[in-house]
């Protein structure tokens, strides 16, 4: 029932910009904190963003802080990651998810690919 659908991944030269997109649907978004996770090949899942459903509070790891903007718009069941300054160690596959005792929930979605490469 629980499903996300990630996209707005591709190439990107450093120091560039991109804006990825996630669908969520078969739950109520705006009662959740959501999340984006990314991961490299032979790397483990790294939380890279969380924002909170009323109060809106975002928390970044020291990685990313700076650089990259979770948002939400609950009327459209929707979660964006805005990043910037792009680095070639953010290639990764990003994928969005819930946030619930500091576990990501246990459907994922196929997630996008970010490449930062020249």
């Amino acid at each position: 029932q629980v499903q996300f659908v990630e996209s707005g991944g591709g190439l990107v030269r450093p120091g560039g910009s991109l804006r990825l997109s996630c669908a969520a649907s078969g739950f109520p978004l705006n009662t959740y904190t959501m999340a984006w996770y990314r991961q490299a090949p032979g790397k483990e899942r790294e939380l890279v963003a969380t924002l909170t459903a009323f109060s809106r509070i975002t928390e970044y790891p020291a990685s990313v802080k700076g650089r990259f903007t979770i948002s939400r718009d609950n009327d459209k069941n929707m979660v964006y990651l805005q990043m910037s300054s792009l680095k070639p160690e953010d290639t990764a596959v990003y994928y969005c998810n819930t946030f619930r005792g500091g576990r990501p929930g246990d459907t994922w979605g196929q997630g996008t690919l970010v490449t930062v490469s020249s």
